[in-house]
């Protein structure tokens, strides 16, 4: 996705290869791309089609109001219609990928995938159009016109110098971003590279020498980036396949070569590279030799980017020298300057503020938060889409993965920003933190639900202990905690081995200000035993047995530090099964009179948000404790600032089959109608009746007033299995159980769970300890 498009092309009698290094054959690209529906794009409509009246709404005669409206005034688009979340991704296939020119309809497979990583990645609607011509002011006509229809242009395996005119005059036409993505993309994410290999190396920026091999799209961008980050003129060679542009060289010369132009005696690549502090590739295999390598300063910086085959492989700079950082274009290799790592984000921040441009402030914001990002401590999300392997910044981590999700809260953020600054915005964000929160909620649904909960507990900051704080993704999580200012985190084991596996996990504590409390160390430890000894005495337990709880045990001083009031709330679970951590915590915390414990799981699904209790405590419920799960149940969701509405279910509806069962369940209904509780319930019936409008009017009698947000279930097998199923089968995200009914703020997460799940908890556990 980096290399100089002018300059790869195949060697005579060889194909190109499907994915080198990724272990991918032909067949199966063929294969990936026509199975099904051919392509990888269609179109899904955003409002209902299901009856007449939808189809008034949609078009005649309902869609000649907003006609009208946007008639009178053309920003109503952006209400209206799609075009504030579409890009056009546009190309005449004269440079693809390092195929050359094949044409515009050879193209098609190319625009259609970044369409899908725009959607992917950003959320960002893309069409992708294949204009048929090579001649340059076709082009330019073709795509001008075309602002009306979408809030930016991208542009794609166009050939060099042609795309440089194209993209200029696109510009000076069009009030929307315009992005030849071959140039900035591969600079932005080179330059964000760049940045961090000069921080690891002790470099300045500003008298650091660069070769930048390859005059095309990319590197002529690369190095008009650099400089505009601060990179002196005169420290930056370009070479192209002819040696060095120098000052005076009139051969193979065009405007933009000759505006990086340089007045020197060196002629060749290698004359070039002596003494050279970093190297940009973006030309073809095996232009960088091993002896222009060794003749480099010390700690060089190498970026060989071509593709599919860079300038040099990390292997070969790895035998003639150890102190290089190496990065490359390939995914089987670390430090992958990989684009869509930049243009999704960077056109999701210029759209959302209506920029009419994406100019060099912006690409300097994005640069800096990419490298800012590869500095942070990388969560469990992104170890896991990489078999485990957890990246750590250093010579090897220097730009963020691909599948990392803070991207999407990070980089739109820095673009929307330096548009505000520069005068380019057309909307600006007033409040940049909470549209760093909508962000994360636009492709995570857990994101979406705790951006409430956040909001509250950041106003009603509490301190949470982490049981289980010698565990890596325990001590990420209560850095993430405290990070977001969700809170104070107190991780509890001892400081020695906490600090170490810190270390070892490259989390530095120092910055974040976490207590961390050894209970064996603990000034507390006699009195929570005393309080612990009051509680257990009569259900035979020695003073002994309770001093060696607490001294030996986690769960048990944890527990104690949030009853006697030295921690608001609790979150543990990563080392024992669930059963275990309600037992260790109930010897010591009680339920709150007039509650009942029990546990709740949220299941966000296709935009809805789902109740499922008990899925924890209740292994078989008796009639009373159904309806004293619903009742908290009902709690939980009023609290989350839902209306509930309950359904006690069962596998059959109103009566419909007898058994020991519904019985029970109708039982529960009727207690819960002597109680007069203050929210809608109604049962037994079915789940698809309980969740279905149009099923649940076959039954004009119910109490719902529509579908239920609040399932209860029989027994705590049905629930569990209700929700794992929703998880594996219907695509649901769950979040839970969630323990409530107990006196205290106390959470319970399943054994390893992930770090971005065990904050969660221990959001909730803030939460319930601010109401």
């Amino acid at each position: 996705m980096t290399n100089d498009k002018t300059t790869q092309k195949p060697q005579s009698g060889q194909k190109p290869q499907a994915g080198k290094g990724t272990s991918l054959t032909e067949q199966e690209a063929l294969d990936f791309h026509s199975r099904g529906r051919p392509g990888k794009l269609e179109i899904t409509p955003t409002k209902p089609m299901a009856t007449q009246r939808d189809l008034s709404l949609a078009y005649s005669p309902g869609v000649a109001v907003p006609v009208k409206a946007i008639a009178e005034d053309p920003a109503k688009a952006y209400d209206y219609t799609s075009k504030g979340n579409m890009v056009a991704v546009i190309s005449n296939g004269t440079a693809i990928l390092g195929l050359g020119n094949l044409g515009a309809l050879a193209s098609k497979p190319v625009m259609e995938g970044k369409s899908v990583l725009f959607k992917r990645f950003a959320d960002v609607d893309s069409i992708d159009l294949e204009v048929d011509t090579t001649d340059v002011e076709e082009f330019i006509n073709s795509v001008r016109y075309l602002g009306p229809s979408f809030g930016g242009i991208n542009l794609e395996d166009i050939k060099a110098p042609e795309c440089f005119v194209i993209e200029s005059r696109l510009r000076e036409l069009m009030n929307i971003p315009v992005f030849h993505d071959d140039q900035h993309g591969t600079a932005i994410i080179a330059a964000a590279g760049m940045i961090n290999a000069l921080h690891l190396t002790g470099r300045d920026l500003k008298s650091t020498k660069m070769v930048c091999n390859g005059a095309g799209a990319a590197g002529i961008a690369c190095i008009e980036l650099v400089k505009a980050m601060g990179f002196a003129s005169e420290n930056v060679t370009l070479c192209d396949t002819k040696g060095v542009v120098w000052q005076g060289r009139t051969e193979g010369m065009n405007q933009w070569k000759s505006a990086h132009a340089v007045k020197t005696d060196k002629r060749t690549l290698a004359e070039a590279m002596e003494g050279a502090d970093i190297f940009f590739g973006v030309s073809a295999k095996g232009a960088l030799t091993e002896d222009m390598v060794r003749s480099m300063a010390d700690n060089p910086i190498i970026f060989a980017m071509a593709n599919p085959d860079p300038e040099i492989t990390p292997e070969e700079v790895a035998a003639i020298r150890s102190d290089a950082i190496v990065a490359t274009g390939r995914s089987d290799y670390p430090n992958q300057v990989n684009n869509v790592l930049g243009f999704p984000y960077i056109f999701r921040g210029a759209l959302d503020v209506r920029a009419t441009t994406i100019n060099d402030a912006m690409k300097v914001a994005a640069a800096n938060a990419l490298a800012e990002l590869a500095r942070t401590d990388v969560p469990d999300d992104v170890a896991a889409a990489y078999q485990g392997n957890r990246p750590r910044f250093g010579p090897n981590y220097i730009i963020p993965v691909p599948f990392d999700p803070r991207l999407l809260s990070t980089i739109p953020v820095a673009v929307a920003k330096a548009a505000m600054d520069s005068g380019v915005a057309g909307k600006p964000i007033e409040d940049l933190d909470a549209y760093a929160r909508s962000l994360a909620a636009r492709r995570d649904p857990i994101a979406s639900t705790m951006t409430g909960i956040y909001d509250r507990i950041r106003r009603h900051t509490k301190r949470v202990i982490f049981a289980e704080g010698e565990e890596p993704q325990i001590i990420r999580a209560a850095v993430s905690f405290t990070s977001q200012g969700l809170g104070k985190a107190i991780l509890l084991g001892r400081e020695d081995r906490i600090r170490e596996t810190a270390e070892q996990a490259g989390i530095d504590l120092g910055k974040i200000g976490i207590e961390i409390t050894n209970a064996r160390l603990s000034k507390r430890t006699s009195e929570y035993a005393d309080y612990l000894y009051e509680k257990l005495q009569r259900k035979g337990y020695l003073f002994r047995d309770c001093q060696r709880m607490i001294n030996n045990d986690r769960n048990h001083f944890a527990a104690c530090m949030v009853a006697m009031g030295d921690a608001d709330g609790m979150v543990t679970g990563v080392t024992r099964n669930y059963a275990t951590s309600i037992e260790d915590v109930r010897r010591v915390i009680d339920v709150k009179p007039g509650h009942r414990m029990i546990g709740v799981s949220l299941a966000l699904c296709r935009g809805r948000t789902v109740f499922i209790a008990d899925t924890a405590v209740h292994e078989q419920p008796t009639a009373e404790e159904l309806a004293d799960i619903a009742v908290e149940a009902a709690n939980v969701a009023r609290r989350m600032g839902y209306v509930p509405r309950v359904a006690m279910l069962a596998y059959s509806t109103f009566g419909h089959m007898s058994g020991a069962r519904s019985e029970k369940i109708q039982e529960a209904v009727r207690i819960l109608e002597k109680r007069h509780v203050d929210f809608e319930f109604d049962g037994e019936m079915s789940a698809d009746v309980a969740l279905n409008g149009k099923l649940m009017e076959s039954y004009p009698f119910t109490r719902l007033t529509g579908p239920a947000n609040v399932l209860v279930m029989p027994d705590y097998h049905a629930a569990s299995i209700a929700a794992d199923m929703l998880q594996e089968l219907g695509g649901a995200t769950l979040i839970g159980p969630l323990l409530t009914g107990l006196d205290k703020a106390v959470q319970i997460v399943p054994l390893s769970a992930k770090d971005s799940d065990i904050a969660n908890m221990a959001a909730f556990a803030a939460y319930a300890a601010t109401n």
